[in-house]
């Protein structure tokens, strides 16, 4: 399809039928690349094909996701704040003020299933997760449920989130923990100035940090060349960090984390960033690293 074919596609086809034309061609991208596979493929790719020769695509190709149900989260108005919030394990999340009911029950619902334990988006597993007394950096905090879902076992607890428009959000759910929660409006990356920090510019070097959460939409790389420092000097300490937004991402870090002693592993399974345009052969990425220093 030339650029005047896409142009006339595009104004004519409804957004929703163009992503499921989208869809349907890279699920059969998708099968078709890996039924012509030479060498024998991993249990967890098997998995994978299994679910999308039944099923259409989805971004975490497994059945879990269908206990999660959009109609089931119920969104509240504080009028007070002028914000709407649903209930993370009984506490308050807000949202940004300009989002309807429908959109925060949909983003809510994925933010959901991410942190489902079957999931390959998930931060944390039964033997790796935020422990009594941690100090918790969450880099890439958005709405901040996962700082939330820890926030009475962490001691102390550091948000970036480069985006304003969740600042106010932000201010409102952490309002009851404002005595330990810091929130910080900068990109965290390899250089610092008026909008970007690194790590270890920003924390002091007898500063405590023992987890570290990262998913900054593509950047972490950068941003581990921002705290070779915290790496190096940090102990104990864990770090999760997403390495699906780039092919490359899990192949790079995973020997980086380990030259500075940690211990590596991945979550389980794949994701399938079926909308992503660029995404190409072999389409499937893991969701994260879990790195362990101890």
């Amino acid at each position: 399809m030339n650029i005047i074919q896409s142009q006339i596609f595009r104004s004519i086809v409804p957004k929703f039928i163009r992503k499921r034309i989208v869809a349907s061609v890279m699920r059969a991208n998708v099968l078709d690349y890996y039924a012509r596979c030479t060498e024998p493929l991993s249990e967890d790719i098997e998995k994978v094909l299994e679910y999308l020769r039944r099923r259409s695509i989805a971004m975490f190709p497994y059945d879990f996701q269908d206990e999660y149900l959009v109609a089931s989260n119920e969104v509240f108005d504080d009028k007070e704040k002028g914000l709407r919030y649903v209930l993370l394990d009984g506490k308050r999340l807000y949202f940004k003020k300009r989002w309807s009911k429908n959109r925060i029950r949909k983003t809510f619902n994925e933010l959901r299933k991410e942190q489902d334990q079957r999931c390959p988006h998930c931060y944390t597993n039964e033997t790796f997760k935020v422990e009594e007394g941690d100090v918790l950096v969450d880099i890439g905090a958005a709405e901040g449920n996962f700082a939330l879902s820890n926030v009475e076992k962490a001691s102390r607890i550091i948000l970036f989130e480069s985006n304003e428009e969740w600042s106010e959000a932000l201010n409102a759910t952490f309002e009851p923990w404002k005595s330990k929660v810091t929130i910080v409006n900068k990109f965290v990356g390899d250089v610092s100035d008026s909008t970007c920090t690194t790590l270890d510019d920003y924390f002091a070097a007898d500063e405590k940090i023992s987890f570290l959460k990262i998913d900054v939409e593509g950047a972490e790389s950068m941003l581990l060349k921002g705290c070779k420092r915290i790496l190096q000097e940090q102990h104990p300490l864990k770090v999760a960090i997403c390495t699906y937004h780039k092919q490359e991402d899990e192949l790079e870090f995973k020997p980086h984390l380990e030259h500075y002693g940690f211990e590596t592993s991945h979550s389980d399974g794949y994701m399938l960033l079926y909308m992503n345009k660029k995404i190409g052969a072999p389409y499937l990425r893991r969701g994260l690293i879990r790195a362990i220093k101890k």
